[in-house]
């Protein structure tokens, strides 16, 4: 049914504009609570009938109704995380989020691939700043049951701060949302802020990391809340791999809680901007195979990149990772696309 509908009515509109009305759907059905129990009944929960006990999936210490959780990317300012939750979703990474608001690269910014069942985008963090998402994550908080949702919180360079700034621009926005989350990203590999991808330099890349995890101590102390909060960092598909061992080096030399791998690819020729979606599938499970080697069992991998059934989950927990996400099949397959792939992901478990 999603796909007549789809291909009828969402695939004739802007990527940009389908995919704000169903962010502002989504949102709205959060906000209201008949519709989020309707909702839940509709989808009839991630795990199967009969295999309750099959919840056994754990990130940083929450107990998950299974692996999947939703890519950074999608909700940008933390709006429809109630709704994307009983969607299906295990867990949902919010961002990036900038310390200074900025609107994003100039339109148009995404594309869709249709025959490839992917998408490109040059969106540039668009986002309303980290004081305003702030306010926006304590008011979930706040709501009845508001610490029920596992939510990540990714952050990123503003485009207006100067390379050598940047570990002050992690530290402030983190200062402002650590408290807030259950895990905290880096994100240094997105393709569309001029000069963020040379973030990744493991001597550009140590001041940064270490800034974010001081901004969120003085979070998390101002809260009363234990100081151990998860720090991650998110890495690039475009990495040889000889990058990769190096950023998981640093992660063990700080002792930071794991790597999310991959972001969008740059290893196209279809113009601005990062490709997502099956493309990078191959090289997603490359990647944290790679991670799970170096890092060994000690630190937690969550696998991005392609991921469109369960037997891609699969793959991606082979390879080594903890947890995984998506965001372009979830455009492509609709609403109940996370809650259905979760539940064939648990009847194929023996």
């Amino acid at each position: 049914m999603y796909r007549l509908v789809f291909n009828l009515i969402f695939r004739r509109l802007d990527p940009e504009r389908a995919h704000l009305m169903a962010l502002g759907w989504i949102s709205l059905m959060g906000r209201l609570r008949p519709a989020l129990r309707l909702v839940t009944r509709l989808v009839g929960g991630t795990v199967p009938r009969g295999r309750d006990d099959a919840r056994t999936v754990e990130l940083f210490g929450r107990r998950l109704a299974g692996p999947l959780g939703l890519a950074a990317g999608f909700d940008k300012e933390a709006a429809a995380v109630p709704g994307l939750t009983a969607l299906g979703f295990s867990f949902v990474e919010i961002g990036t989020v900038t310390r200074f608001p900025q609107p994003g690269n100039p339109r148009p910014r995404l594309w869709r691939l249709v025959d490839q069942r992917a998408l490109r985008n040059a969106m540039g963090f668009n986002n309303a700043g980290s004081a305003a998402i702030a306010r926006s994550l304590r008011q979930l908080r706040k709501t009845p049951g508001g610490w029920e949702y596992v939510v990540g919180v990714n952050i990123g360079k503003s485009k207006v701060t100067d390379p050598a700034d940047a570990p002050e621009d992690y530290l402030v926005s983190a200062r402002r949302l650590a408290r807030y989350a259950d895990y905290l990203v880096v994100n240094v590999s997105s393709p569309n802020t001029p000069g963020l991808r040379d973030l990744q330099a493991v001597d550009a890349l140590r001041p940064i990391l270490k800034a974010a995890r001081r901004g969120a101590a003085q979070s998390l102390a101002k809260a009363n809340r234990a100081p151990d909060l998860p720090l991650l960092v998110k890495i690039a598909p475009d990495l040889p791999d000889s990058a990769v061992d190096a950023v998981a080096d640093l992660v063990t030399e700080l002792d930071l809680a794991g790597v999310v791998a991959v972001n969008t690819t740059t290893a196209h020729h279809l113009g601005a901007g990062g490709l997502s979606g099956p493309p990078l599938r191959a090289r997603g499970l490359a990647v944290v195979e790679r991670l799970r080697e170096r890092l060994g069992p000690g630190k937690t991998v969550i696998g991005v990149g392609g991921i469109s059934c369960a037997g891609d989950i699969a793959a991606y927990l082979a390879a080594g990772a903890n947890a995984v996400q998506a965001y372009t099949a979830f455009i492509y397959e609709g609403p109940f696309w996370p809650a259905r792939v979760q539940r064939h992901w648990h009847s194929a478990r023996p």
